[in-house]
């Protein structure tokens, strides 16, 4: 029933035209922030999965980055250790040229010369083979050390570089003997033997950092599998499909344009009853 009073056709175009503008702000906010979920009432339940799976994303970031450390410190203790091997193969070489008839006991102390020096550089280049200030061949007592590699308290690899090989003394002059030198052919074979045990030792240590090595790779490429797939979840979930919400907001400022005529013609009904008194 036509009255001049209640314009109740005027108050239902107000309140679609409010509910259209609402959906088209809401649509340029989506396809502004490029996010499908601006406020928590968009979806409450994809917001707090969404979040999580951020939180995962951002952590994983992080843990391929240590993952990535943790085979550099590593890179640096295996460096170290080649060098290790390089010097006691060359004293192996000195001990069997004590061996051999040719040199004199004169001769064997000049070859015993360059054997004392290189038993100290084999403990020089443990104590200088550092990562961060701290000494990774030398025994010194480093605790444990976790890298974080994954998403939950617990997820790491530890590392101790104490147990790099049998001993931490497998670094230093003394895993060839104290008391050896290349002076007589018999020192030399003791010699020999000394330095063939700390290659042995030497050896099992470079083989303990390669897997070390190899398992921060490997895990760095499941954290980057992980990230990639976290990823692709998320955006399911949390970024707005540009071509539907476009088509959403073009749809909702259609009907605000028609909501606004309708509340025009609404506006003007009053006015036509009212010619009903005239």
């Amino acid at each position: 029933m036509p009255t001049v009073t209640t314009n109740t056709a005027a108050n239902s175009a107000l309140r679609f035209l409010n509910f259209n503008s609402m959906m088209s702000g809401n649509s340029v906010s989506k396809l502004a922030s490029g996010s499908r979920i601006v406020k928590a009432s968009d979806d409450a339940a994809g917001l707090a999965i969404g979040t999580r799976l951020l939180a995962d994303v951002t952590v994983l970031r992080q843990s391929a980055v240590n993952a990535s450390q943790g085979a550099s410190v590593l890179q640096v203790a295996d460096g170290g250790l080649a060098r290790i091997a390089d010097v006691l193969q060359r004293m192996k070489a000195l001990a069997a040229q004590s061996l051999s008839g040719v040199p004199s006991n004169i001769e064997r102390g000049f070859i015993d010369a360059e054997f004392q020096q290189l038993r100290q550089e084999v403990t020089a280049i443990a104590q200088t083979t550092r990562f961060n200030g701290d000494s990774l061949l030398d025994g010194s007592g480093q605790s444990p050390q976790n890298f974080f590699v994954g998403t939950e308290a617990g997820d790491n690899i530890s590392v101790s570089y104490s147990t790099l090989a049998t001993a931490a003394s497998a670094f230093h002059a003394t895993a060839i003997g104290l008391a050896a030198s290349v002076v007589t052919p018999t020192a030399a074979i003791d010699a020999m033997t000394a330095v063939d045990a700390a290659i042995d030792m030497i050896s099992e240590a470079r083989a303990t950092v390669g897997g070390l090595i190899s398992r921060f790779e490997f895990r760095g490429q499941q954290i980057a599998t992980s990230l990639e797939n976290i990823e692709a979840a998320k955006s399911s979930i949390m970024d707005v499909d540009l071509a539907a919400e476009q088509s959403r907001l073009v749809s909702s400022q259609v009907l605000v344009q028609a909501s606004v005529s309708a509340l025009s013609q609404a506006n003007e009904l009053p006015q036509a009853l009212l010619r009903l008194l005239q």
